[in-house]
């Protein structure tokens, strides 16, 4: 991007001394807070919930072990005759004795405590009794608040002392009480009865104090630790702005600007033009150097000048369409103009957006046209069926007359006058019809180059009348594969060869060419010829049906040809200097494509 640095007295605002860059918004630290406090509190939260259910599970595992360690000592007792409920109440005091174990009992199915390391209780509800389910030997655990205050861990499961294994003979059962059942599980179903174990807690609340302290002044640190890290990163941002403020207009230029994909302009508060993109020296072919630091009303079109010239108000913006001659064309932009200022709101003048729409003025207009050929199609299709009937009775008439008054010469040349334009009507309608009705094609893989050979050989002779050279020397030897419709391709060429031979009315030169055309994955055929060309007033009408600008033309050639390529999802594309010659390039889908 070039600019044109400006004076001081352009009459821009003075600025005022600019304040310290080290600024720390007070709304930076709250924000910070608002984000950082709650992430740090989760976190911690989320690891001391994480390590009380670890503590939990291993309060879980130590009394299912000491679960399974009582009842494997219930079950070593049970191989003597005398063993019965007391002697499993005496080894539920002496393992309560251990360090950690609170107390352990044995419920019945509705919580009736059946044994306990404090005798005084059996007999009595348990009331936060929470029966296993059927069957299950799954340990449970769950923290229980006794009468005293006292915190403690339960561990509990269905109490299984035999496993189904020991047995006794009725006769050798020297009494009956609670747990006798379990001693001939073979012959009775052993009651469903609980084991709890509670567990001290307090070690491991010692514990999880103790890393909640820790953790709480780790996540202060933290913390702190990130207030000063985001202080850091906004004093060292601030600086950077300072430094990046220096060289702002340097930046814009040389980055963003130069990159856009639009055309832009800046004119100063002066009407002087300050700066312009290459792109701009490319839509308008002016130079730079040429017309910065101008007039702008003197060497940019008007049409952009006028549009700066509505902007009234610091909010306005005017965006407009115009269309700009530039050089031989005329080009079609979408312009908007606004007031530029900087980041103080000091005025600098405006600038000036443009994007080239010419191509999609160009696509507007080929939709436009083929909605008009689709309804001219349509009707010309009913016409054409309505007038093929009497053109065969009148055909037949004539041709009639022409037998009855083979006499007559002038009757036999009228007659036969009759029949051929009735005959050369009858090839319009056909053509009419042609073009209105959907097109079917019957597309293989085929050699162009062999397409074109044989169309070219059904010109010649007609070549050779008229003393037109044809020029094959751009054909080369490859065969140039592509999938289309033989007959139909066949066609379209025969048209723009007979079209290129009755526009050299005085010899000349046919020059057919192929070659890939790598970037539409298409062979592009290039049909060229040195007659009097086309009027320019006239190029965006050739494919049009029933334009035609020769005396016994019916208009439908061109027509029915862009139909034929648009159906193969190819192109043609017509480009002509009148009086110098016309060049036809006919894109056609390649092998594969």
């Amino acid at each position: 991007m070039r600019v044109e640095k400006p004076s001081p007295g352009y009459g821009m605002k003075r600025r005022e001394p600019r304040k310290a860059w080290i600024r720390i918004s007070p709304w930076v630290i709250m924000g910070s807070l608002v984000v950082m406090v709650p992430i740090i509190i989760f976190t911690t939260m989320e690891s001391i919930r994480t390590q009380r259910k670890n503590m939990y599970i291993m309060l879980t595992e130590k009394g299912a072990a000491l679960i399974r360690s009582f009842e494997a000592g219930t079950r070593t007792g049970m191989m003597g005759a005398d063993w019965s409920g007391a002697r499993v109440q005496r080894l539920i005091m002496e393992t309560a004795e251990l360090p950690d174990i609170v107390y352990i009992m044995i419920t019945d199915h509705d919580g009736t405590i059946m044994a306990h390391n404090q005798p005084m209780n059996i007999g009595k509800k348990y009331l936060s009794s929470t029966p296993p389910e059927p069957g299950g030997r799954r340990v449970h655990g769950k923290v229980v608040r006794m009468d005293n205050g006292v915190k403690v861990f339960e561990v509990y499961r269905r109490f299984y002392p035999s496993r189904g294994g020991i047995f006794l003979q009725r006769s050798r059962r020297p009494h009956m009480d609670w747990f006798s059942p379990h001693m001939i599980p073979q012959m009775e179903r052993p009651p469903v009865q609980t084991i709890y174990l509670g567990l001290d807690m307090e070690p491991v609340e010692q514990i999880i104090r103790e890393s909640i302290k820790q953790k709480i002044i780790l996540t202060v640190s933290l913390l702190m630790y990130g207030l000063l890290g985001i202080v850091a990163i906004v004093i060292a941002q601030n600086y950077l702005s300072a430094r990046a403020s220096l060289s702002r207009v340097k930046a814009l230029s040389d980055t963003l600007v130069e990159h856009m994909p639009i055309g832009l302009i800046v004119i100063g508060e002066k009407g002087t033009v300050l700066a312009l993109n290459d792109v701009t020296e490319r839509l308008l072919h002016v130079s730079a150097h040429q017309i910065s630091g101008r007039e702008s009303r003197e060497v940019l079109p008007p049409e952009i000048t006028s549009l700066v010239g509505e902007i009234r108000r610091p909010d306005d913006m005017a965006v407009r369409e115009v269309r700009i001659p530039v050089q031989d064309r005329t080009m079609t932009f979408e312009t908007s103009a606004s007031i530029l200022r900087d980041d103080e709101n000091t005025f600098l003048g405006h600038i000036v957006l443009l994007r080239d729409i010419t191509e999609i003025e160009h696509l507007k207009r080929e939709m436009e046209r083929k909605e008009r050929l689709a309804s001219i199609g349509s009707l010309a299709a009913g016409v054409a069926h309505e007038i093929r009937n009497p053109l065969s009775s009148i055909k037949g008439f004539a041709t009639y007359f022409k037998e009855r008054y083979r006499d007559i010469p002038e009757d036999q040349r009228i007659a036969g006058i009759m029949v051929g334009e009735v005959e050369r009507l009858n090839r319009v309608i056909t053509q009419l019809l042609e073009f209105a009705r959907p097109m079917d094609l019957r597309r293989q893989t085929a050699s162009l180059l062999e397409v074109v050979n044989g169309s070219l050989a059904m010109v010649e002779n007609q070549a050779q009348e008229r003393h037109v050279e044809i020029d094959r020397s751009g054909l080369g030897g490859e065969p140039f594969l592509c999938y289309m419709d033989r007959d139909k391709i066949s066609q379209v060429l025969l048209n723009l060869f007979l079209n290129a031979l009755e526009a050299m009315d005085n010899g000349g030169r046919l020059t057919v060419s192929l070659k890939p055309d790598d970037k539409n994955s298409h062979i592009m055929l290039s049909v060229s010829d040195t007659g009097h060309g086309i009027a320019p007033q006239d190029l965006d009408h050739v494919f049009d049906p029933y334009f035609t600008t020769k005396q016994s033309g019916t208009g439908l050639g061109l027509a029915i040809t862009h139909k034929i390529m648009e159906a193969h999802g190819g192109y043609i594309k017509v480009e002509s200097t009148q009086g110098q010659g016309t060049r036809v390039v006919v894109g056609v889908p390649a092998k594969g494509a």
